[in-house]
């Protein structure tokens, strides 16, 4: 029998905590957006016509609820802590977004909370952030766990997704049960597990001595889903990098082995000191003829003409695909259907594909060569629709997406993964908090609580105060997703 409870759904998006708390026991009361494509998106998959659920709009300008919810929940937005932004934390507006998110809790004392960011408030540089956040949250009456950072991968789903989860109880409710954040449940799924119309052949995978792969050294900067005695299940387009799975610029036009020798000289040199202080220094003629004693500027005029180099402003030549994101031809990496990963997911979307077909070689040098030849000569790749990154993120296949694809890739980039919330979910349940039948009342929250300024205020006087009572609009009722 599933544990009843409620839940308020901030910065609620289109629904990935909804349909996860749904899925355990919970009723949405209400839900928080401000962007009108997601509320769009959010009203026709979960509400229907008669009036019954609060739409609190923007929450900057709510208050106290109409009645008690169990819990708040949200994704507080996270582009002011994204390490791939400028990390500008309460600077940003976006950040002090934080600040209202808290201040409902305080408000509204709810038995329990979950909030969810990227993981880039975990990173060092927002440590003193995170702090502020974790005591201010205190201050607020709540016994905070140290937060975790989960990632989709571990729970079912083939998608590198950390992000980190904040949790809280309120301080004078006993639980039965002391919480622990969720196991990993082991279960690696695989890309085509997911795709429709990809090839569906889990080939077993060689294993090769790292002096195969890597020449003796291993590359530091090989992460948490690559093996050491494994060929990749992707491919990388840059001319930054090389391994057995790197697709430079040279490799997918007609080149000689010799402009093949060209490039790599420019890639094995391009961070060295005596060159200058940039992460890819450009390199003169001199520079070159150290280095490839014999060759000619007009070897570098043609390979300028096949878009390989380019000149610089100081007469130098460097090479034209220097930034990884960005990849070479619009394409930065494309997984293998047999993969049991794929790139994070963003707002801002990749230039991460998929190929329809997977392929094999009994040696480094062959299995790239049938990569370039058989999936990426033959344009044996594509990118995900928003159906299938709605999977990717846990979404059930009744999903409704937002009709134009940019705004749907847009709004599943944005969303939390549905199998880390509802696994994290089951956890809370399992302290007992919902357990004691008849506490969904605030009469014993009114108590004398400090805030953030130090001064000591009665709850009751906020709940009663002018600017609290909020009339919030009904919408429909909810649908069972």
């Amino acid at each position: 029998m599933k544990r009843r409870f409620t839940f308020v759904d901030l910065f609620s998006g289109i629904g990935g905590f909804r349909i996860a708390l749904h899925r355990c026991g919970g009723i949405c009361k209400g839900f928080s957006e401000v962007d009108k494509n997601a509320i769009e998106t959010y009203t026709n998959n979960f509400l229907q016509k008669d009036d019954s659920e609060w739409n609190l709009g923007d929450i900057q300008k709510v208050n106290k609820l109409p009645e008690f919810v169990d819990m708040l929940v949200g994704g507080v937005p996270c582009q002011s802590w994204s390490v791939a932004g400028k990390m500008r934390g309460f600077d940003d507006p976006r950040g002090k977004l934080w600040e209202d998110t808290i201040r409902l809790v305080k408000i509204n004392q709810p038995k329990v909370f979950i909030f969810e960011n990227v993981k880039g408030l975990a990173d060092p540089r927002n440590r003193n952030n995170l702090n502020l956040i974790i005591k201010k949250l205190e201050l607020a009456g709540y016994n905070v766990i140290p937060p975790q950072l989960l990632n989709s991968f571990d729970f079912g789903l083939p998608q590198n997704r950390a992000r980190i989860f904040i949790v809280g109880f309120r301080n004078d409710i006993t639980i039965p049960n002391e919480f622990k954040y969720p196991n990993k449940l082991n279960k690696s799924k695989f890309i085509y597990d997911f795709i429709k119309g990809i090839e569906k052949n889990n080939i077993p995978k060689l294993k090769f001595k790292t002096s195969e792969l890597f020449e003796g050294k291993v590359p530091m900067s090989r992460n948490s889903f690559q093996k050491d005695d494994e060929l990749n299940d992707f491919f990388v387009f840059c001319d930054t990098r090389n391994g057995h799975t790197s697709i430079h610029s040279w490799d997918i036009v007609d080149t000689t082995n010799r402009e093949k020798q060209i490039g790599m000289t420019f890639l094995k040199n391009r961070r060295k000191q005596k060159y200058g202080n940039r992460d890819g220094n450009p390199l003169s003629l001199a520079d070159l003829q150290n280095l490839i004693s014999d060759i000619k500027s007009d070897e570098l005029s043609n390979l300028i003409n096949k878009k390989i180099l380019r000149r610089t402003i100081e007469g130098k030549y460097g090479l034209v695909n220097t930034k990884n994101s960005s990849g070479i031809n619009g394409i930065y990496r494309v997984y293998l259907p047999n993969s049991n990963i794929f790139s994070t997911l963003t707002a801002t979307g990749t230039r991460d594909y998929i190929a329809t077909q997977t392929i094999t070689g009994t040696t480094p040098e062959e299995y790239r060569h049938n990569f370039i030849n058989d999936i990426y000569k033959k344009g044996n790749y594509r990118q995900l629709n928003p159906r299938e990154a709605g999977l990717l993120q846990g979404f059930p296949k009744s999903f409704k997406y937002h009709q134009k694809t940019t705004v749907a890739h847009k709004q599943f980039g944005n969303a939390v993964s549905v199998n880390v919330v509802q696994n994290l979910m089951k956890s809370i349940i399992k302290t007992g908090i919902f357990d004691k039948i008849g506490d969904n009342t605030n009469n014993d929250y009114l108590r004398n609580q400090t805030n953030y300024s130090g001064e000591t205020r009665s709850l009751g006087q906020i709940y009663l105060s002018q600017e609290s009572q909020i009339q919030y609009p009904k919408v429909r009722p909810t649908q069972n997703i």
